[in-house]
C-alpha cells in the first residue's frame, strides 16, 4: 500500500535499539529521511548507519531528551540536515517499577522527565514547521495508560499523561493543521521485555516458555507483539492515507483492554 512518505523528513525518539529503531526503518523504507535520538552514541550510529547502506537518509543525533533545551537542538539538527520536518515520532522513554512506597520523588521525576516533558518540549520546538508542512506527530505511550497497576505506578500516570496531552495538542492541530494522536502499545518483544522475562526466569525457575504464556494470560494478550506491529502502524499513521485519523488514541494490544 503507497503511504505517500517519499521526500518527507520525520524525527525518531528512542531510536538506537527497539519500538524506535525499526519505526525509523520503516519510515526510511517508505522514503523518509529520517533523524533518530536516543543516549546510546554507538547503538545510535548503527542503526543510521543501517539506513545508509540501505539507501536511505538518516541522521543520528546524540542526546539525554531530559535535558530541557535537548528536544529543540534535535529539531534544529534535523532541519540543518533534511531542510525542515514533517513527522515527529516521540517515542522515548521508560519508567521505574516496583513498590509504590519503594519508589522515590527522583524516580517519578525521571519517569515524567523522559517520557513525558520530553514529548511536551519536543512537540513545542517542532510544531511551527510541523504547521508549515501540514505534517503528523504520534506519542508512544502504553496500556498502562488505560489499566493503571500498582506495580507500575509511574508507568501508568506517565501513559495517561501522554495520551490527555496528545488528545489536547490534537485541538489546537484542528487550527494549524497538524495531525495529532497516540498509540498504546501492550507487551512487545523488545530487550527490555527480554530483561523482564530473563529476571522472572532467575527468579522463578520456571522454562522461559512458561513465563512468557503467563505474562500472555494475566495481560489478558493473544501474544507479544512485536516492533513491526508498532512501526506498521506508525507508518499508516503518519501518512497520507490516514488523512482523517486525528485526535485518536489507538490501543495496540493484543486484546488486552477489555473496555469500551
Amino acid at each position: 500500500m503507497e503511504m505517500a512518505l517519499t521526500g518527507k523528513v520525520a524525527v525518531v525518539t528512542g531510536a538506537s535499539r527497539g519500538i524506535g529503531a525499526e519505526i525509523a526503518r520503516e519510515l526510511a523504507r517508505g522514503g523518509c529521511a529520517v533523524a533518530l535520538a536516543a543516549r546510546s552514541g554507538d547503538e545510535l550510529r548503527a542503526r543510521a548507519a543501517e539506513i545508509v547502506g540501505a539507501g536511505g537518509k538518516a541522521l543520528a543525533h546524540v542526546a539525554d531528551l531530559r535535558e530541557p533545551g535537548a528536544p529543540a537542538a534535535l529539531v534544529e539538527a534535523a532541519v540543518a540536515a533534511f531542510g525542515g520536518v514533517d513527522i515527529v515520532v516521540a517515542n522515548a522513554g521508560a519508567t521505574k517499577r516496583g513498590d509504590f512506597f519503594a519508589l522515590s520523588d527522583a524516580d517519578w521525576q525521571d519517569g515524567f522527565a523522559l517520557k513525558f516533558f520530553a514529548h511536551v518540549r519536543l512537540a513545542r520546538a517542532a510544531w511551527p514547521l510541523l504547521k508549515a508542512r501540514k505534517g503528523s506527530l504520534v506519542t508512544m505511550g502504553g496500556t498502562s495508560g488505560r489499566k493503571p497497576h500498582a506495580s507500575f505506578t509511574i508507568g501508568s500516570s506517565v501513559n495517561a499523561a501522554c495520551a490527555a496531552f496528545s488528545k489536547a495538542l490534537a485541538d489546537l492541530g484542528k487550527e494549524d493543521g497538524v495531525r495529532v494522536n497516540c498509540i498504546h502499545p501492550s507487551l512487545v518483544e523488545t530487550e527490555r521485555q527480554w530483561r523482564r522475562i530473563r529476571a522472572e526466569v532467575e527468579r522463578s525457575g520456571e522454562p522461559e516458555a512458561t513465563i512468557r504464556e503467563r505474562l500472555c494470560r494475566e495481560t489478558g494478550i493473544t501474544r507479544f507483539g512485536t516492533v513491526d506491529d508498532v512501526a506498521d502502524l506508525i507508518a499508516f499513521m503518519v501518512s497520507a492515507r490516514a488523512s482523517w485519523l486525528h485526535g485518536a488514541t489507538i490501543d495496540l494490544d493484543g486484546g488486552e483492554i477489555p473496555v469500551l
